[in-house]
């Protein structure tokens, strides 16, 4: 059986050191790349990753299952992501950052995932939550605190306003 976070996270709980590191392994890339989209500094997002971590441990709550504990944690990222920016007086998400030059293959990547940073925030958080991440509508009503209706709506428009910046920035609608 494949260890989904959950059992990983309960194992720590009774005192298994060794399962906050698979634990915190199968979350933390996710985490720290859901962070960088709001805070656009890979340091402070890997400093707020951490900081999620040590609250969810701190705080030595229970979950059911893995719907439960990613919405947690990631919704813990989020608001710290958020109080962080409010410090700064920074507006959220960013784009890719400098590096070493990407492939021609990649270059439609880097043009969606900046797209997807100048898109409304709550559109952002919908789509990065469900395409990157994999959550599913009943994750993201608890998580964003949202009506199953309301979910599927902020989904369409969010869609909508990602389509609308990519064909501006040259990608076609069939490609899409």
């Amino acid at each position: 059986m494949q260890d989904n976070g959950v059992s990983s996270y309960h194992r720590f709980l009774q005192g298994d050191t060794k399962a906050l590191e698979e634990f915190v392994a199968l979350y933390g890339d996710a985490l720290v790349r859901f962070c960088y989209c709001f805070v656009r500094d890979l340091y402070a997002a890997e400093d707020i990753a951490e900081d999620s971590f040590a609250a969810l441990i701190a705080k030595r709550k229970r979950f059911a299952d893995e719907a439960h504990l990613r919405g947690y944690l990631f919704k813990t990222a989020r608001n710290r992501c958020l109080s962080q920016l409010r410090k700064k007086k920074i507006a959220p998400c960013g784009e890719l950052p400098d590096g070493e030059q990407l492939a021609l293959e990649r270059e439609r990547d880097r043009t969606v995932y900046a797209c997807l940073g100048r898109i409304a925030p709550q559109y952002r958080d919908v789509l990065y939550l469900v395409y990157f991440e994999g959550f599913k509508p009943e994750e993201l009503e608890r998580t964003l605190k949202k009506s199953r209706k309301q979910i599927y709506n902020l989904l369409a428009r969010a869609k909508a306003a990602l389509k609308e910046k990519l064909i501006k920035e040259g990608i076609s609608d069939e490609n899409l």
